[in-house]
């Protein structure tokens, strides 16, 4: 019995270690980086038509990468992000989801959010204005933030409308996290 009913899809074996480290018995697929084959895809396929997926991908742009092309060839499937900070390497090395601890695994994987194909944008483009999401100084560190609180993910202010309205992120939620991430910059 495996902790998770979905298979969760990564980078390569040493992300499949380490879930293993953090969860016991897993079931993985490894892409093997960005240029994932036309097998690999129909492996993912055919597991999210049985027992679900989720993409747990490194938090950068080859990560992004390849959550595009899955999301593109097999609609429906399920992110966790990890955020940057928690897949930090301890020496010198790239970001990635074999340097997170069991903690931040658990917490990614507990906040799961499926992508809406042709989702209505629920948020404004000037609201993110406004917030000081985009065109600003201080505008990536707080889009990072609100990310994390919304699980989501890193984005840059280019995609920043189209993610929310992907993950159908609701204005309330939109608004209480924006309310989490002022409060966090009124105490820093």
């Amino acid at each position: 019995m495996t902790a998770f009913k979905q298979v969760i899809v990564v980078e390569g074996r040493d992300d499949t270690k380490r879930l293993f480290e953090a969860f016991g018995p897993i079931d993985t697929i490894e892409t093997r980086g960005s240029a994932i084959s036309k097998e690999t895809l129909a492996l993912i396929a055919k597991a999210q038509a049985t027992r679900g997926v989720i993409v747990l991908t490194d938090p950068d742009f080859p990560g992004e990468k390849i959550r595009k092309t899955i999301s593109r060839a097999v609609p429906g499937v399920t992110h966790a992000f990890l955020p940057r900070g928690e897949a930090v390497p301890d020496g010198q090395g790239s970001l990635g989801v074999e340097h997170a601890t069991p903690a931040s695994l658990k917490k990614a994987l507990a906040h799961l959010v499926t992508e809406q194909t042709d989702a209505p944008e629920l948020i404004p483009q000037g609201d993110l204005l406004v917030a000081g999401l985009i065109g600003g100084a201080g505008s990536r560190h707080r889009r990072e933030r609100l990310g994390e609180l919304l699980h989501i993910g890193y984005t840059n202010g280019k995609q920043l409308q189209k993610r929310l309205a992907q993950f159908q992120i609701t204005p309330a939620a939109f608004a209480k996290a924006l309310a989490q991430l002022n409060s966090e910059d009124n105490h820093a």
